[in-house]
């Protein structure tokens, strides 16, 4: 059974909720993403979706960008945001590790040759956005000789009919996008994400999480309600950035943050 697999069977048995955070990789330095990504465990998260820095990103808001700006300024590339995930698997052999960026950087590398290195860091799932499922093959094949998942996105504007191909390819769990626009806004609507994702529960049996515009306690456990999880991206990274400067400031701030909508989220189940 897949690290991802184990982490939503063991959350639906104690009838909680998957929280899944997002930082960008080797944002705001090189040094600060694995101690990073282990507050985020200590804080409450079950999963890390850690974001592969990338100069074009198509889906991402103005607080991503500048992440992914300042990663790629301290030199972080994909054989580096490798080498992070197998440092975080010395100290942490449970917590699902998830890519989020775009299929660039993968191709450069190679389907074949980043399957195996991501299987050797501890990879548990890849998430590419700008892949879509039409063209999938390739890199699920790769993927699956290491039981790695293959997530893919559903939007509010996504057919019935595009959402059942895309159910039929993806592992791991649906990611299905909030609102109509990028990472970071805030005008999505409970009611509405609720009665979108329903029908999905008809395509496909894998945990459905929300993600885009979650920025609170009080969003993370409202939109909860709606999923098996909630992705919470951008306000961690607006932490990351704030404190640049002064990275141990970062670390309290991100378990404050975190800690907060676990505590919300438990409450409200």
């Amino acid at each position: 059974m897949s690290r991802l697999d184990g982490t939503f069977q063991r959350l639906k048995a104690a009838r909680r909720k998957a929280l899944v955070t997002y930082i960008s990789a080797g944002d705001p330095s090189l040094r600060a993403t694995v101690p990073a990504m282990h507050t985020l465990v200590s804080a409450g998260a079950d999963i890390i979706e850690l974001g592969l820095p990338f100069s074009d990103p198509e889906a991402d808001g103005p607080s991503i960008q500048a992440a992914y700006e300042r990663a790629l300024g301290a030199g972080t590339n994909l054989s580096r945001v490798l080498e992070m995930v197998a440092e975080f698997r010395g100290g942490d052999r449970e917590t699902p590790v998830v890519l989020m960026g775009y299929l660039n950087n993968i191709e450069r590398m190679g389907f074949a040759t980043f399957a195996d290195r991501a299987h050797e860091a501890g990879v548990d799932g890849v998430l590419m956005v700008n892949l879509p499922p039409e063209e999938a093959a390739d890199l699920k094949r790769e993927l699956e000789r290491f039981d790695i998942s293959l997530i893919f996105l559903v939007a509010p504007t996504t057919t019935r009919g595009r959402a059942k191909l895309i159910a039929g390819q993806a592992s791991g769990f649906i990611y299905y996008v909030t609102l109509k626009g990028v990472t970071g806004a805030s005008h999505a609507v409970v009611d509405d994400v609720m009665r979108r994702i329903e029908p999905l529960r008809g395509l496909s049996d894998l945990p459905i999480l929300v993600g885009f515009g979650i920025k609170s306690a009080q969003s993370a456990s409202d939109f909860a309600i709606a999923a098996d999880g909630v992705v919470v991206g951008s306000v961690l990274v607006d932490i990351m950035g704030a404190h640049a400067g002064s990275e141990e400031a970062i670390f309290p701030e991100l378990a404050k943050c975190v800690g907060a909508m676990r505590v919300a989220m438990d409450a409200n189940t």
